[in-house]
């Protein structure tokens, strides 16, 4: 029977070093995963060193840490309590040489988890507990499983750390590695050659069920899944209480009743440029426009509390969610805002009524909330469709799903980030459609960001225009398309025709790049820099008429419906490339035009001009 006690003694401390490992990594992966102070790099280097040092290093280590001498052992002693050479010494050792393995591993898991979903769990009013057990542990299973399969291996195969803190006490500390070099030097080799097959069996065993998990498990499996068990009511209801314990009171400016009003301006130094945006919009919905990495998803982010400004303020409604003088900073989940991802941040697994019901208010009959979820997917063209999962959906019906889930505790602001970029033509025209449906019956602030011009146009009566981390202009659709006031919010809008010029008069000025005097409606500004006009603006005239140029055809570009074409001025161009003006027409005028002898007329109207700084 002494042959297998070192099996039963490997066991139990590999099993008990285990449920340690797998709690403090977890624990500590969790920590360490939001985690950015300065001594980040050290605490990562004293969770990791195990992992690297020899084990006869870790174990002199612990002795320093546990013996009767050591600063640990010391203490422990004085109430009677000795760890070296005993089987918690062998627990400590397989501890310690595991953690770092459970560590990394749950560490990797959290960190290729989607950063939205955490975000938008906060937008919808999550605890970081409620995250940590409802979205972080469950999508972290499979790495979750093989980190703490690993652990367990590496705890059942200690040999160096365990033999120099608990020794190699038959019956007590010997382990099957200890065990297995014993016998060995002893010359037993058949009983050397059985531990070693038992390792083998139990390591092999250990090994495939690791490759089973990290290359068969996917997020898809959670589908046929029962949903994940949710944490019992009191304690929901406890850590409810305790995180709003700790919420500082809002502060509020007086608003009109059945108003609604967003005020923003901050700042925020971001890795290119600093971020300055100062704006002011009520019900009417907003379209943020500007080119990728010009700040617009920053400016949202920093709305939701997912981002801190360096300074500055954000009221919503009278409610100050942030002031950088005041030190008011609210958690998202206590800003009330709905906050749609660009790939929509649905819960890989969840269903579609438990990804809606995600931030319903706490304590509500099962009934009431299916009964409400129901309405949302309602409004959405997806009744029916609750128990179904994300991944079962197209592109089209989860977006729709991501603004019910936005909208299903009736946000005072809806925060929408390209919701459309991933989508092809047919479904970003159909969920237009539903989204501009489902914004005339929302009572709320709307932001929404697109770069398609014509959407924002479609969508939203007012825009803000923002260049390089800076509002460039603000205002209703037609001020910001047919009268710019800069030429960089001209280009950002769609005009392609750009000149420097210069007045030569109150109404006349010359286009320096275009080689030629225009004739203008509006007086010319003291700040004019540029003359702009669209594509689409240009004119080519049967008869001459004012501000009419003889042009010639440098190349042009074809889409379904129109034709581009690149012009120059004055004299025929020398290669594609050397043209003056893109015009765009639709394919039948260009059956009438292209049969007109050169050089053609082209027309800059007046009327159509912009004068611009």
């Amino acid at each position: 029977m002494s042959d297998f006690t070192p099996i039963w003694i490997s066991l139990k401390t590999a099993l008990t070093a285990t449920i340690f490992t797998f709690i403090v990594g977890i624990i500590a992966a969790r920590l360490m995963l939001g985690y950015k102070g300065k001594f980040k790099g050290i605490i990562e280097a004293l969770l990791t060193a195990p992992l690297v040092l020899p084990p006869t290093v870790v174990g002199f280590l612990l002795l320093l840490l546990l013996g009767k001498n050591g600063l640990i052992g010391e203490i422990l002693a004085r109430f009677g309590v000795t760890i070296i050479f005993s089987w918690y010494a062998t627990v400590i050792a397989a501890t310690v040489v595991a953690l770092p393995l459970m560590y990394k591993t749950a560490l990797a898991a959290f960190k290729q988890i989607d950063a939205n979903l955490i975000a938008c769990a906060r937008t919808l009013g999550s605890t970081e507990w409620t995250i940590f057990w409802r979205i972080l542990l469950p999508l972290a299973k499979p790495g979750l499983v093989a980190g703490t399969l690993l652990a367990f291996a590496r705890a059942l195969g200690e040999f160096g750390a365990t033999l120099m803190l608990a020794g190699s006490i038959p019956g007590k500390t010997e382990t099957i590695p200890i065990a297995i070099f014993l016998a060995a030097e002893g010359g037993a080799m058949d009983r050397a050659l059985i531990l070693v097959i038992v390792m083998l069996f139990i390591s092999l065993g250990v090994i495939t069920t690791v490759n089973y998990w990290t290359e068969n498990y996917q997020l898809a499996s959670y589908q046929n899944q029962r949903p994940y068990r949710k944490l019992p009511y009191r304690i929901r209801e406890f850590l409810s209480t305790q995180a709003a314990s700790r919420r500082k009171p809002h502060q509020y400016y007086p608003v009109p009743e059945n108003q609604f009003e967003l005020i923003v301006d901050i700042e925020k130094q971001l890795s290119e440029f600093c971020l300055k945006v100062a704006f002011t919009t009520d019900q009417t919905p907003l379209g943020l426009l500007g080119a990728s990495g010009s700040g617009k998803s920053t400016v949202l982010r920093c709305i939701a509390g997912l981002e801190t400004p360096d300074r500055g303020k954000i009221i919503l409604n009278g409610r100050v969610l942030f002031d950088s003088e005041q030190k008011i900073n609210l958690p998202p989940r206590d800003r009330a805002c709905g906050f749609l991802f660009q790939n929509y941040a649905l819960f890989p697994h969840l269903t579609l009524t438990e990804n809606i019901a995600f931030g319903m208010e706490k304590g509500q009959s099962h009934r009431v909330i299916k009964q409400e979820v129901e309405k949302q997917l309602i409004a959405v063209d997806l009744g029916g469709m609750g128990d179904r999962y994300p991944g079962e959906l197209s592109g089209g019906q989860q977006q729709r799903v991501a603004l019910a889930r936005a909208k299903i505790n009736q946000p005072e602001i809806l925060l929408l980030d390209e919701p459309f970029s991933a989508l092809d033509t047919y479904l970003r025209d159909r969920q237009e459609k539903l989204l501009r449906k489902n914004l005339i019956r929302y009572q709320g602030i709307t932001l929404f960001i697109t770069h398609n011009l014509e959407e924002a146009y479609r969508v939203c009566p007012n825009l803000l225009i923002i260049d390089r981390g800076k509002a460039i202009a603000h205002g209703s659709k037609q001020d910001i398309f047919e009268r710019p006031t800069n030429w960089r919010t001209a280009q950002l809008t769609g005009c392609k025709n750009f000149s420097r010029a210069i007045a030569l008069s109150q109404h006349h000025i010359k286009a320096l790049d275009w080689d030629c005097t225009l004739e203008v409606i509006e007086p010319t500004p003291p700040t004019l820099e540029y003359v702009g006009i669209r594509a689409h603006q240009l004119i080519f005239p049967d008869t001459p008429q004012d501000n009419t140029f003889p042009c010639w055809l440098a190349t042009i570009s074809e889409t379904q419906h129109r034709i581009t074409l690149y012009l120059k001025l004055h004299h025929p161009a020398d290669h594609p490339e050397d043209y003056h003006l893109q015009a765009e027409i639709f394919k039948d005028k260009w059956q009438v035009l292209k049969e007109r002898p050169f050089p053609w007329d082209i027309q800059l109207s007046e009327l159509r001009l912009m004068l611009l700084k």
